[in-house]
């Protein structure tokens, strides 16, 4: 049973609480043992044997002396072996901190000693990376690598020098008790570290709580989706990303239903492949990744069967509602956009099932609050853009050693979320762009998302992102970066077709005055565009050309 928040404020914060036995002891204790947990490239795990799991997981944990409110870094992909250590973690009081597996040496050289990991959860194809930076962290003791083949004596033999112990995780789980009894946590102790996709710059630690999980599954999973113990869902965004945790974890097990893990790299062909296969009813994507999915069928010519799926769910980005439409009218599935954030755990304005308006964000999720503020803090009229401020309980404590940019963002009770947005009259939400996003031409605001929106209307763009750059009198202007299907056309004659497509459909201050074409837009793993990464790209060509001069 979930705790009744109604009361006294203080007794519900003191109250004992532990995310893993509300995720995963409790099902078992309501005779869900048997039923399937996940679906993974290893078979199956019923929740009886993911509680043996954690609890394995955990016990070797406390055995390695890890204490409360350590940090456990998961560099892990989607698997058993995750959600095991996750929750192995969070039983012992711990915290894990899941990272992203697709970065840079660098990258993790500074979140393995900004968290402090003392041990870290490796995969074994990981592992070379942090081999080498094993000198350079000074806070971990130990590393556990996951093992996918039969080479686990010889490949950590091969690091024997190590500064930290190096142990086969599946062996030393192996060998641990499958019973454990959790540490004595509260409802607001710390929880796990979500670190930001770096969308923006370098990623931050957001610091959760343990309750913040359980909060985002009710407000969404339950009020908006109604997920119950008879769905599949099937999350192509990765558990390490706040939205992937949920759709991918802690959603099917807070509803005693079944999760799809794929292990291997995301692409429109697999995805499609293990839609097929396990046959999901939910499906979790991003909007770069349902426009992939449909060039995918239409290159290929195949439409794989979408029939389990009664709706598709989209974040990251803001969907464009050229996008829906050919998703729709290929697989007669309709998405379900939304926006989340890691600093609110999961989704909190999402359109709804039976109330879709494409190219919205739809509704305020129930259990969160927001307003639209103007620069001076005052509420904004219906139809004009300002900065949207967000309320919920799932909402994290602040930034992990970041004290002035927890103060600028967490105010109160009051999450800054540097969106713009607007409200129709009719209480639907609009999304005009990032605050740093927006750009000014002809001295009149414009929404880079509205112009890239028109832009995916015409038939020969896949994907478009819109900067504001600045000419040699420092006039700033649209400028759009598009990746076209087909770049056989002489440029100069697109770049003039995409520009009357835009004129007949905007006013012409917001048409781009330059057209770029290129094969790929920068991301984020998560699908988010890096906008400033092409504004450097720009201002280093304006640099150049004024050197040239």
């Amino acid at each position: 049973m979930a705790l009744e928040l109604s009361g006294d404020p203080q007794l519900v914060t003191r109250s004992p609480y532990n995310a893993a036995v509300q995720f995963v002891d409790r099902r078992v204790e309501e005779g869900m043992g048997n039923r399937i947990a996940f679906l993974h490239e290893d078979g199956q795990t019923t929740y009886a044997e993911l509680y043996g799991a954690v609890n394995q997981a955990g016990n070797l944990f406390r055995d390695l002396g890890v204490q409360m409110e350590d940090r456990v870094a998961l560099l892990c992909y989607d698997s058993i072996e995750f959600v095991s250590a996750f929750f192995g973690a969070v039983k012992v009081g711990a915290v894990p901190v899941p990272t992203n597996t697709m970065l840079s040496a660098a990258d993790y050289l500074y979140i393995l000693n900004d968290c402090r990991a003392c041990v870290a959860v490796v995969e074994e194809a990981l592992w070379p990376q942090i081999a080498g930076l094993v000198n350079q962290l000074p806070y971990l003791r130990c590393a556990l690598i996951i093992q996918r083949d039969d080479s686990a004596v010889e490949q950590l033999s091969s690091h024997d020098r190590s500064p930290c112990a190096l142990l086969d995780f599946r062996e030393a789980v192996a060998r641990m008790p499958r019973e454990l009894v959790p540490a004595n946590t509260l409802y607001d102790d710390m929880g796990f570290w979500l670190y930001t996709s770096g969308s923006t710059g370098r990623p931050k630690g957001v610091v959760h709580l343990q309750h913040d999980m359980e909060v985002s599954f009710r407000n969404y999973a339950q009020s908006v989706l109604g997920v119950t113990q008879s769905d599949r869902l099937f999350s192509a965004s990765k558990l390490f990303f706040a939205y992937g945790l949920g759709n991918g974890m802690y959603f099917p097990l807070g509803a005693g239903a079944t999760g799809i893990l794929l292990r291997d790299k995301v692409t429109p062909e697999r995805v499609c492949e293990w839609v097929v296969k396990y046959r999901p009813t939910l499906f979790f994507g991003v909007p770069s990744l349902y426009a992939a999915i449909v060039e995918w069928c239409d290159r290929t010519q195949h439409v794989p069967d979408f029939s389990s799926v009664r709706y598709g769910v989209s974040a990251g980005e803001p969907l464009p509602a050229a996008v829906f439409h050919r998703f729709r009218s290929h697989f007669g599935v309709e998405i379900l956009d939304g926006i989340g954030s890691t600093e609110a755990t999961h989704i909190y304005i999402s359109n709804r099932p039976g109330d879709i308006r494409p190219g919205s964000t739809g509704h305020v999720v129930p259990g969160y609050q927001v307003k639209i503020v103007d620069s001076e803090g005052r509420d904004v009229p219906p139809g004009e853009p300002g900065q949207l401020l967000l309320k919920g309980d799932s909402i994290a404590q602040g930034y992990w050693n970041l004290h002035q940019q927890t103060c600028s963002k967490f105010r109160g009770e009051w999450y800054v979320t540097g969106d713009r947005y607007y409200r129709d009259v009719d209480g639907y939400f609009y999304y005009c762009g990032r605050e740093d996003d927006m750009l000014k031409s002809g001295g009149i605001w414009v929404s880079p998302i509205e112009v890239e929106a028109t832009l995916l209307e015409h038939p020969l763009v896949v994907e478009a992102a819109v900067i504001g750059v600045k000419d040699a009198q420092g006039i700033e202007h649209p400028v759009a970066y598009v990746v076209l299907k087909d770049r056989s056309g002489a440029p100069e004659q697109v770049a003039e077709e995409l520009r009357r497509h835009v004129r007949d459909r905007l006013a012409h201050y917001k048409c781009p005055k330059q057209f770029v074409f290129t094969d790929s837009l920068p991301k984020t793993v998560t699908g988010k565009i890096q906008r400033f990464k092409l504004r450097e790209t720009a201002e280093q060509g304006l640099e150049m050309l004024a050197k040239q001069e």
